[in-house]
């Protein structure tokens, strides 16, 4: 049956329909005149009215295709085709008076009147009639996928009778939080509790919940939408208004906002001054070049006119990404653009790419900077960092390199993480390096986290609101110095161009900033509000898991604590100790047999050695608990 009606073509089932309501015109005309008290029998009253019969059909059926009723499929048969058929039921009507008094038949007014009321009513039963048939057809051919809707209101009610009428999806409940509406009838479905959401679709074999509640915030669908996943459900939403009447491309337009807005301060990034020279028209070697620091490093390097900048990059797409973007910038600059795949802990192609470029600056920053993921892989780590370090730094010396500075952090200062040790390590190898090649000036910069760098907690917390939440914060009481990634970079350059040979520079961060009033600002931020105990209809929870294994509290800038200033603003000094040309070769050894041997525990116990640590925080008891 299915096959037989999907073969038929449009214009066929239009004749059908015409077909049917030609054939209960005289149906009509019959139903009228038994229904009145007449001087002939019915029969022979009909009888009388043959004649003009032919007629009538022919003033219905050209009225009929003028509406253009025909064509109206049964799935579309809503309140237009009804006023339709009304309009043919009325002008039926009108024929049938005219034709009678032409032809002299004596029908009293009643007879046309009746007639219209019944042949409407006929129209409409038999269309719904034939609707239902070609459901059932449509149901035994293809099985319908039952779904329930969760959202009684006016979207979920239009969306339960829109798919009333689908050809593959059956409406069988709906499910609702408000309890005025649970256990009532809407669009002839029951109205559910949340908490009975299961059971039902258990009971009623559903598979599939739809989301109708498009003015509810993104964070709470999604929350809906994840508690229902994880009861096996698949879920779908209804799409926004502003999807709806076409206006995606503004929407998608929507960024979150720009992570300098939550420092909290003014960012300082002014020209490099007299400081641009130490750049300017030099061979200048940037690693880690595809990163957050080393791109905008590349940057600003730029703008200092070097002769030559080496991109050189460990991640296949980083480097192409960050050349791409860079070869626009020096179009028709006459800045040569030399992009190099390859890794700090390869001695051999450091030294040839430092001997053929002819490099005079070098700018550190390939690192492991992620602190679980190195604290998760500390032999990949400590190589990377320290071993990659030694190896650039002292090829950088036998080579004449005029500068080398490294990008540190302020994990380095007593650090309670492998990757905050491998910092350290790589310091005091510069520093040692400092010491005995005093043709290469060697610096190091330190400062803490920037805001917006892949991995960095802001662009983290946005991602979380995006998925409706929570917002995680390791410990209520963690606080971190922030700066953007420009400012960051502007005075990096700037020590560095300043250094005289094995300081280390310290960054003038501000004040640091609680973890979880950023993580309120950034809900805010995006138009949502934080959900807790004096606010429980809240958008976004913000839930403390707890530090994680390495995490410290507060971040230091100095181990000594004194932070001298330098002839630059912002731009501090700080005098600490550092060890031999010969402890410095222990622990590179050590380092050395601890990979060889694959032993996690032996580059343990150097660091505990070598590092000096500040003593593992106490686990709070606040993991899981929910805060504002």
């Amino acid at each position: 049956m299915l096959n037989l009606i999907s073969s038929l073509s449009r214009t066929q089932k239009s004749l059908i329909f015409l077909s049917i309501d030609l054939c209960l015109v005289p149906l009509a005309l019959l139903l009228a005149i038994a229904v009145q008290t007449l001087p002939d029998p019915a029969m022979v009253t009909l009888d009388k009215t043959l004649p003009v019969l032919p007629w009538l059909l022919a003033l219905v059926a050209g009225l009929a295709v003028g509406l253009g009723l025909p064509m109206v499929q049964l799935k579309a048969y809503e309140r237009r085709a009804v006023a339709l058929t009304a309009l043919l039921a009325a002008g039926g009507a009108v024929a049938l008076a005219s034709l009678s008094r032409l032809a002299g038949l004596g029908l009293p007014p009643l007879t046309h009147v009746l007639f219209g009321l019944g042949y409407f009513l006929l129209l409409v039963a038999v269309r719904a009639i034939l609707l239902q048939i070609l459901l059932e057809v449509y149901r035994r051919a293809r099985p319908r996928r039952r779904v329930m809707i969760y959202g009684a209101g006016t979207t979920g009610t239009q969306l339960a009778s829109a798919l009333k009428a689908h050809e593959s999806i059956d409406p069988v409940a709906f499910v609702d939080d408000n309890t005025s509406l649970q256990g009532v009838l809407l669009a002839g479905l029951p109205v559910y509790s949340p908490a009975r959401l299961v059971q039902q679709a258990q009971a009623r074999g559903v598979r599939r919940v739809l989301l109708a509640m498009p003015s509810l915030s993104q964070p709470k669908q999604a929350q809906i939408a994840r508690r229902l996943q994880k009861l096996g459900l698949e879920v779908q939403a209804l799409p926004s208004f502003a999807q709806l009447i076409g206006e995606e491309t503004l929407v998608a337009k929507l960024a979150p906002v720009a992570p300098q807005r939550f420092l909290g301060r003014d960012a300082r990034d002014g020209g490099l001054g007299k400081g641009a020279g130490a750049y300017a028209g030099r061979v200048v070697l940037v690693s880690g070049a595809g990163g957050s620091i080393g791109s905008e490093l590349c940057r600003q390097v730029l703008a200092c006119a070097p002769r030559r900048l080496i991109l050189f990059e460990l991640g296949e797409l980083a480097l192409y990404t960050v050349h791409r973007e860079l070869s626009h910038l020096v179009e028709d600059s006459g800045i040569d653009l030399v992009p190099v795949l390859g890794s700090v802990t390869d001695p051999r192609q450091v030294r040839r790419v430092l001997a053929e470029e002819g490099v005079q600056v070098v700018l550190h920053a390939a690192a492991y900077k992620h602190v679980p993921l190195v604290e998760a892989n500390p032999l990949s780590g400590l190589a990377n960092n320290v071993l990659g370090t030694r190896t650039l730094a002292r090829e950088a010396a036998s080579a004449g390199v005029e500068r080398f500075i490294l990008i540190s952090s302020d994990k380095a200062v007593r650090p309670t993480n492998v990757m905050g040790a491998s910092k350290r390590l790589a310091e005091l190898v510069v520093q040692d390096l400092a010491t005995r090649h005093g043709e290469t000036v060697f610096s190091m910069v330190r400062f803490g986290n920037v805001l917006g760098s892949s991995g960095s907690v802001v662009p983290l917390f946005q991602e979380q609101v995006r998925q409706g939440g929570p917002v995680t914060v390791t410990d209520a009481r963690v606080t971190r110095y922030f700066m953007t990634i420009r400012e960051a970079v502007h005075l990096v350059l700037k020590a560095g161009a300043g250094a005289r040979g094995g300081e280390i520079f310290v960054l003038d961060m501000g004040m640091p900033v609680p973890i979880l009033k950023l993580a309120r600002q950034v809900i805010e931020s995006a138009g949502y509000t934080v959900r807790d105990a004096a606010n429980p209809e809240g958008d976004i929870e913000i839930a403390i898991t707890g530090l994680r294994p390495g995490e410290k509290l507060q971040e230091e800038l100095s181990l000594s604590g004194d932070l001298i200033p330098t002839p630059f603003a912002k731009i501090f000094c700080t005098r600490e100790a550092f060890l031999s040309e010969i402890e410095v070769a222990a622990v590179l050894q050590g380092l050395r047999a601890a990979l060889a041997a694959g032993d996690d525990m032996a580059a343990r116990a150097l660091i505990d050695r070598w590092v000096e640590k500040q003593a593992a925080p106490d686990r709070p008891d606040t993991a899981g608990r929910k805060l504002s």
